[in-house]
């Protein structure tokens, strides 16, 4: 299956053996005004889909637990041969968080391009409850090679061995606007800057083909280069790599990000004055 899925495709493949739906809908830690996941996953989602605890897998995934990967997987119905489609309905587009995570433990995916919002502007159908998908084995596996630390960025300020990418909103990136965790402002000395929503069309599909590089080399960065990902918390970051990855980029993710790096004081910090 190709990385995008249309509404359309999905619909006509609704039922099919092996697919897996997974609604990863996910608000982060500093929440979208008080709404809930789950709930909302409740109240209506695509028919056949599970619910996603992407905030349960990224704790799992943080404290580097494969065999709990993949009871987290297992308990999803979601087996060696599955399928998978994810999407969301978060501000924060968090299937390409959904997506990058699973890579990383050698989990491929697509997403469906346009996610629920779309889907239901479409009126197409929707299932109520919480749905119980039968249990299966999966095998997973880490790879670490594509994620980056704050030691890994520090040596890189000297090195300029790879390109940082920031998704944040402009103001947040040059400083203009506070940090919402109260963490100094600005950004990573060298970064670039592209706004993870440049990345979609107004109907809240990706932008595709020559549109989508427009948006990167608009950016500044060379394509050509190895490029990292950053933004606030690891979240939007993986918006730009999967951008990347439909461009045929493999981007690296500076996990911790901006929340790691203005934590500590000895980090330099950049500011832009307009």
């Amino acid at each position: 299956m190709d990385a995008l899925v249309t509404t359309d495709e999905l619909a006509e493949r609704l039922g099919s053996p092996g697919l897996h739906l997974l609604d990863a809908t996910w608000f982060g830690s500093l929440g979208a005004a008080g709404r809930d996941a789950a709930a909302e996953f409740a109240d209506g989602h695509i028919p056949g889909a599970a619910y996603l605890d992407l905030g349960h897998l990224e704790q799992t995934a943080a404290e580097g637990e494969i065999p709990g990967i993949a009871r987290h997987l297992g308990a999803l119905g979601i087996d060696d041969a599955a399928t998978i489609v994810l999407y969301d309905d978060s501000p924060y587009r968090t299937a390409a968080r959904a997506w990058w995570l699973l890579k990383r433990f050698g989990v491929a995916a697509s997403l469906l391009d346009g996610g629920i919002a779309k889907w239901r502007r479409e009126e197409k159908p929707l299932q109520t409850g919480q749905g119980a998908p039968h249990r299966a084995s999966r095998d997973v596996r880490y790879d670490g090679s594509r994620i980056r630390t704050k030691p890994d960025v520090l040596a890189n300020l000297d090195t300029q061995d790879e390109q940082l990418l920031d998704a944040r909103s402009a103001s947040r990136f040059t400083g203009a606007e506070l940090d919402p965790r109260g963490l100094p402002t600005g950004h990573i000395p060298g970064s670039f800057n592209l706004p993870y929503g440049q990345l979609f069309a107004p109907d809240g599909t990706w932008k595709r083909g020559e549109a989508l590089r427009e948006a990167f080399d608009a950016s500044g960065v060379d394509l050509d280069r190895p490029i990292v990902t950053t933004c606030g918390s690891g979240i939007t970051a993986a918006v730009l790599a999967f951008g990347l990855h439909l461009l045929g980029r493999d981007a690296a993710l500076y996990d911790g990000s901006w929340t790691d790096w203005a934590s500590d004081p000895a980090t330099p910090k950049t500011t832009v004055t307009l």
